[in-house]
């Protein structure tokens, strides 16, 4: 899954794809470089971001997607909590919504359920632990009943840990290790490390010099569960996951 920030602030990409059209271009050569999905943020969720209101989410989304859509046919994923945002990105030809709010927005799941897309539960949390790990699990089963209920097929939901929302430095490495725990649940896994803070700080190096630590904790979540990962550097995490698969298949 290739990242798109369609934002003047995300933490990494921030301002790269002023244009719906520099959004569109990456996003052709992401899929070249051997992208399956291309996932498009229109509101940064890095720590201290600001607010977007549904009307400039819009804006920056909905001509991307559009523009992707008449070029290629790659999965399109669209990361946004709204329900009202998720549904006009669906209708624009987007296949996943990708939720960071962990099934905050009341809607969500029955629109999910309605349309029957894809979705990604990512987790995160709002308030504090008491107990972290079975918190942590806890959260996800909560809301993975919530989709259930709403009458969303199982096969349509991929689960994120949520590395860097909502966890400390510990804990982000803690759930990336145990990432085998949410692939035991029965569902596709997501991994989205790439040049986050918990690389950062294990490496003493800014986000521009991220990518080797992004390599390993990708690699070991690709070894232990993961179907997806989120990545800035395509090409790069795809020849890795190549080199891995070499190494499961010979006998």
């Amino acid at each position: 899954m290739g990242i798109i920030n369609a934002t003047p602030d995300s933490f990494s990409d921030g301002g790269s794809y002023a244009t719906s059209d520099d959004a569109v271009t990456r996003a052709l050569i992401m899929e070249e470089e051997g992208a399956v999905i291309a996932d498009i943020g229109g509101e940064s969720t890095r720590p201290g971001y600001t607010p977007v209101d549904e009307e400039e989410e819009l804006k920056r989304v909905i001509p991307v997607i559009e523009g992707i859509r008449k070029k290629s046919d790659i999965i399109i994923s669209v990361d946004t909590v709204k329900p009202a945002v998720a549904r006009r990105a669906l209708e624009a030809g987007a296949d996943i919504i990708n939720d960071i709010s962990c099934l905050k927005e009341d809607g969500m799941a029955e629109l999910i359920a309605d349309t029957g897309c894809g979705y990604v539960l990512m987790h995160n949390r709002y308030e504090a632990y008491n107990d972290f790990y079975d918190d942590y699990m806890s959260d996800i089963k909560t809301a993975l009943d919530k989709l259930i209920k709403a009458g969303v097929s199982k096969e349509k939901i991929i689960l994120d840990p949520g590395v860097g929302f909502a966890k400390d430095y510990e804990q982000n490495l803690i759930v990336t290790k145990h990432i085998g725990d949410l692939k035991e649940l029965g569902y596709d896994v997501l991994l989205g490390v790439s040049r986050k803070s918990v690389v950062g700080k294990c490496l003493d190096l800014p986000v521009d010099e991220r990518l080797e630590g992004t390599l390993a904790l990708g690699s070991y979540g690709v070894l232990n569960g993961a179907d997806i990962l989120r990545v800035h550097d395509v090409k790069e995490h795809v020849r890795m996951v190549k080199m891995l698969t070499a190494l499961r298949n010979v006998e």
